[in-house]
């Protein structure tokens, strides 16, 4: 699904597809674009916009399909797929904007002193 035929989706819908808000995609969006003006021009021209880039990043961090089902559906190989993928995820991680907090950080919080569980079998 092109990003053009997106903007008829619903935002639940959108988020229920993509896994995150319209306004995250706006901002990965610009994440990226900042990253590709630094990089400077040059190269051949890419079959897919930034904004489609980043749907198929996040289709593929949605679902784990093969890179091969995801290129059949942008009509692109499963090569750029993959050269897409670890763009975006790079340029993102380096930006740290959509960084998660690590494992640390979860026990670092105050956690409950007990847990109760309940086994009642059924």
């Amino acid at each position: 699904m092109k990003y053009e035929s997106t903007k008829n989706l619903l935002a639940e819908d959108f988020k229920r597809l993509y896994g995150v808000q319209r306004q995250t995609h706006k901002e990965m969006v610009e994440t990226i674009k900042k990253a590709e003006k630094q990089k400077g021009k040059g190269g051949v021209r890419a079959k897919l916009s930034l904004e489609d880039q980043v749907l198929v990043a996040l289709q593929y961090w949605r679902e784990y399909r093969a890179y091969f089902h995801i290129g059949n559906d942008w009509g692109i190989s499963e090569s750029t797929v993959c050269r897409i993928v670890q763009k975006v995820e790079n340029i993102l991680i380096k930006s740290e904007k959509f960084r998660l907090e690590g494992k640390k950080s979860l026990w670092a919080a105050n956690a409950p002193a007990k847990v109760a569980v309940d086994v009642t079998e059924s």
